[in-house]
């Protein structure tokens, strides 16, 4: 990836992470009706923040696959949503559920094909 796609992505994250509690990057804290693991990240500013960080590497990581892999990488996701929300507001459960998105994350990322 090149170094200025990088850096704008490091930006781009930094300045999410300063974005206001009530809005998750996945969800609407608002909304009336949150499910008990959405209310734990919504009133737990790390859980906000790795949440944030969580779907903005995802939508990155997203863009640079091609269409299969896009495919299974969101199946990869809905299979990761699933476990979080069994943590329900499991304040520690919901943290471990996010270091280990980021790491499979971190790992797609270390195992994209790249031009030489």
């Amino acid at each position: 990836m090149p170094r200025f796609l990088i850096a704008s992505s490091l930006a781009l994250l930094g300045s999410l992470s300063l974005a206001d509690v009530s809005s998750a990057a996945s969800f609407d804290c608002e909304r009336a009706e949150l499910a008990a693991d959405e209310k734990a990240i919504c009133d737990n500013r790390a859980l906000n923040d790795a949440d944030v960080k969580m779907v903005t590497t995802f939508d990155l990581l997203s863009g640079l696959l091609a269409m299969g892999a896009r495919g299974t990488m969101q199946d990869d996701q809905t299979a990761w949503l699933s476990k979080r929300q069994a943590c329900g507001a499991d304040v520690d459960c919901i943290r471990a559920a996010y270091d280990e998105r980021m790491k499979q994350l971190n790992e797609a990322y270390a195992n994209l094909s790249r031009p030489l």
